[in-house]
């Protein structure tokens, strides 16, 4: 038994060499196969989530949203991205906007995880960068600020996402 537990401890040290790159990789680069994908993998498997995926990872807050949550994510697709003045997220995405970059898109963010059921009309949700949203409903459907229109709603291992048609803005 004694010798079973010696080449355990032997085949533990001989792993992977540590390196800076790999001590503390964060929770987005976490695999988990056999459970429901949390909102960044779903974001990043969207071909239509590709400029919000590119700006929260400009942001750096890729791990913040692959953490356990629960998070409420209103996510804006392309389409509603195109839709802003021409340059506007190629402006953001500069290094020296990083700061309103993550305020924009914390904007977009609320703790806790609300379906849309949930979203009843005159509501105000506080969202993670101090402000607040509020629904209204139109037609039978919910609309964030008055502007943004829930297209689908996709339930995740930390939270829900609601992809909307346009950025939100205060």
């Amino acid at each position: 038994m004694r010798i079973l537990s010696i080449v355990f401890l032997i085949f533990l040290g001989c792993g992977e060499e540590k390196t800076s790159e790999n001590l503390n990789p964060g929770m987005a680069s976490l695999q988990d196969i056999g459970s429901q994908n949390n909102i960044v993998q779903i974001a990043a498997n969207s071909k239509d989530h590709t400029t919000l995926v590119t700006a929260v990872k400009e942001a750096g807050l890729l791990d913040s949203l692959a953490n356990p949550g629960p998070f409420t994510v209103f996510a804006p697709t392309n389409a509603a991205f195109e839709k802003l003045p021409k340059g506007t997220v190629e402006s953001l995405l500069e290094p020296s906007k990083k700061k309103e970059l993550i305020h924009i898109l914390e904007y977009h963010v609320a703790v806790g995880s609300y379906k849309k059921e949930y979203l009843k009309d005159g509501f105000t949700l506080g969202m993670a960068n101090g402000n607040n949203i509020s629904i209204q409903w139109k037609n039978g459907e919910p609309m964030i600020n008055g502007i943004a229109k829930i297209l689908e709603s996709i339930p995740a291992s930390n939270g829900i996402i609601h992809v909307i048609d346009s950025v939100l803005q205060e």
